[in-house]
């Protein structure tokens, strides 16, 4: 990979982690409701589920996936139901770190966070980008493996940004009705992310 095809990966990798997504309003959210260091699994997680999937596309599944249409049907389904059943937990969130019942709530864990990104419309774009972007035919598994390193060096302090700024947004959302009205936007903001994936045909672009 040439210096200035390095360099453009960085820019991109850079406004792709900045731009709002699924993702990164689940970091928002997490870390106003938990604060950063509860958050930090969400942030591993969301960043090492993407980089497994870009390199797995790399090795083959995307032109899997491409002549699959059915498969991408439902990952499209699967994406909607289970992105709206995260705004839904996050709309029933009333206290910092309680839940609607007023019992000590749960942030997203590692493992829930890596496989958010199979159902992640703006994953799944990104990935396919970056796979027929910027690899280099003649030596693609190295410059695959390049590709994954460098864009976690970006990924990881730039999406822990949104858990930052959710942090900071703590003192902001310390009464209840200003907290129960935050998650509510978060929630509405989650769904309003389906919406491209439920009217165009495919899930990839979503």
């Amino acid at each position: 990979m040439t210096l200035e095809s390095s360099l453009a990966l960085i820019g991109f990798a850079f406004v792709m982690s900045l731009s709002p997504g699924p993702g990164n309003f689940l970091l928002l959210s997490s870390g106003a409701n938990f604060g950063f260091g509860r958050s930090v699994p969400l942030v591993l997680g969301i960043s090492g589920g993407f980089l497994t999937m870009v390199f797995c596309i790399g090795i083959g599944l995307g032109e899997v996936l491409q002549r699959a249409p059915a498969v991408l049907t439902v990952l499209r389904v699967l994406c909607a139901v289970y992105v709206m059943y995260l705004a839904w937990k996050i709309s029933r969130i009333r206290s910092l770190g309680s839940g609607s019942d007023g019992t000590l709530a749960k942030p997203i864990g590692f493992v829930q966070a890596a496989m958010f990104q199979l159902v992640n419309p703006k994953a799944w774009a990104v990935a396919f980008i970056l796979t027929v972007s910027y690899t280099d035919p003649e030596n693609y598994l190295s410059s695959l493996l390049i590709l994954i390193a460098l864009f976690a060096i970006v990924n990881l302090p730039t999406i822990s940004l949104w858990a930052v700024s959710g942090v900071a947004l703590r003192r902001v959302l310390s009464t209840d009705a200003r907290l129960r009205l935050f998650n509510l936007v978060m929630a509405g903001l989650l769904v309003a992310t389906m919406i491209p994936v439920l009217a165009d045909r495919s899930l990839i672009g979503g």
